[in-house]
């Protein structure tokens, strides 16, 4: 049985305020709509469950973003062992109807970076995290950051470059 929510928490506000940032996370982390819609649904869960305590509105988006990037760690081995097709859908990280053929192939460079890079340019780039709340979320130095960060830029010029996209 679990606990229930702390007082005067709110559930549908945290849902409405992190829920499509989380998606696109884990969407980026284990590339199916399905596992990703699982995972952000645990980390709610997880959220009343456990009766978290934050001390700022950073610290809770910190925490909201580690625990979903743990979560698809967690989905990603379980699915490993059972040989699970992935599926990509990244458009689906794009807001609207009309994605750019641009966008498409800069999403699809992203998509091919190592998973340590991706992480970082995703938090950083794509969803507007500061280095040092990346780095927070992801339990590395801020120098980590930066250092992936450099990494991913040069990595994905070279994707895209190899693959003769005009970015």
């Amino acid at each position: 049985m679990g606990r229930t929510p702390k007082p005067g928490s709110d559930i549908g506000k945290a849902y409405e305020k992190y829920s499509d940032m989380l998606y696109r996370i884990a969407l980026l982390e284990i590339r199916n709509h399905e596992d990703a819609m699982d995972a952000v649904q645990d980390v709610f869960l997880k959220y009343m469950q456990k009766n978290v305590l934050f001390s700022s509105e950073e610290h809770e988006k910190a925490w909201f973003i580690r625990s979903t990037i743990n979560r698809c760690r967690d989905i990603y081995r379980k699915n490993s062992v059972r040989n699970h097709e992935d599926i990509s859908e990244m458009e689906n990280l794009v807001a609207s109807e009309s994605v750019s053929d641009e966008t498409k192939e800069v999403l699809w460079a992203v998509e091919q970076l190592p998973e340590k890079l991706r992480s970082v340019v995703v938090l950083h780039y794509l969803e507007g995290l500061s280095v040092e709340m990346t780095a927070k979320s992801l339990k590395i130095s801020s120098s980590a950051v930066k250092m992936r960060l450099s990494r991913g830029r040069e990595m994905l010029k070279d994707i895209l470059e190899k693959e003769e996209f005009n970015v």
